[in-house]
């Protein structure tokens, strides 16, 4: 794995956080995110590898943190997010370096996946309704009496004949697209990221693992681990999966600490709760 794209982030410290807010000449606002929001872990600077986590609970500052990354290197999204008046300010005291020489930069987000899995099951359904149709109407075509009189009916014959020649079941396959995905939603997530990610290409990821059952996770690591150490892609993650969190050779941060720091995966929090579970429960696997 060493495909960086992008080097370091550095986000504004708690100092040129107070000095912006001091030059303003009202200060009657009820908020002023995503100020206040990283500087409280005091994650001031990021150094990235091929795949690099974020780690934290809910309101840690992770995707808060994906956001203001995504924007100020011009990622490409799908849909809306949370953003105030002050983000662009935000935005413009942070630095950034890379070389950017990539074939993409695109966040991709829970809200992404589920408009694609939305999309999947009502194709689908349209053609599980063309389906019903088909079914019925294939005793109809085969028991017709139908005569051939101009170049009109040539697709009503095509019909004719093979509704003859075949059973019910494979007249219905030949009449039909076969749904895009005849599959799980979490199947269907899945597959939004394998469809998704391109070679050399730079991706910032808000928790992937939504949506996936733990099998799914399970490949979904291997998928990026893949993506990163043999198609050149870089990931910047933001989740708390311990599926994806153990993926050889990552670099997590952890931001629920006071001080956001690097650690090995076993040490975070919330993977020695999972460790401490199963081990008390050992007995009765």
């Amino acid at each position: 794995m060493n495909s960086l794209y992008m080097n370091s982030f550095a986000f504004p410290d708690r100092e040129a956080e107070y000095s912006y807010r001091f030059g303003l000449q009202e200060t009657c606002y009820n908020t002023m995110y995503p100020f206040g929001i990283i500087s409280k872990c005091n994650l001031q600077h990021l150094e990235f590898a091929p795949i690099t986590i974020l780690y934290g609970g809910n309101g840690s500052g992770k995707t808060t943190a994906l956001n203001v990354i995504a924007e100020k290197i011009h990622a490409q999204r799908e849909t809306l997010y949370n953003r105030s008046s002050f983000f662009e300010d935000y935005v413009n005291l942070c630095e950034v370096k890379g070389s950017f020489h990539c074939t993409e930069k695109k966040i991709i987000t829970s809200d992404d996946v589920f408009d694609y899995m939305l999309n999947v099951r009502a194709v689908n359904e349209e053609v599980d309704g063309a389906r019903e149709e088909i079914r019925d109407e294939y005793f109809d075509v085969k028991n017709s009496k139908f005569r051939f009189e101009s170049l009109r009916d040539y697709e009503q014959l095509k019909k004719v004949n093979l509704a003859r020649r075949k059973t019910r079941s494979e007249y219905v396959r030949q009449n039909l697209m076969k749904n895009i995905r005849e599959c799980s939603n979490g199947e269907s997530a899945y597959r939004y990221f394998t469809d998704t990610v391109q070679e050399n290409g730079l991706y910032l990821l808000d928790e992937p693992e939504n949506s996936l059952s733990p099998e799914r996770q399970i490949e979904l690591q291997q998928f990026i681990l893949d993506s990163a150490r043999f198609f050149g892609c870089q990931f910047i993650i933001a989740s708390h999966s311990p599926f994806l969190l153990s993926m050889k050779g990552a670099k997590i941060y952890d931001l629920d600490e006071e001080v956001a720091t690097v650690k090995k995966w076993t040490e975070l929090q919330n993977v020695r709760a999972y460790y401490n579970f199963f081990k008390e429960h050992d007995a009765e696997f």
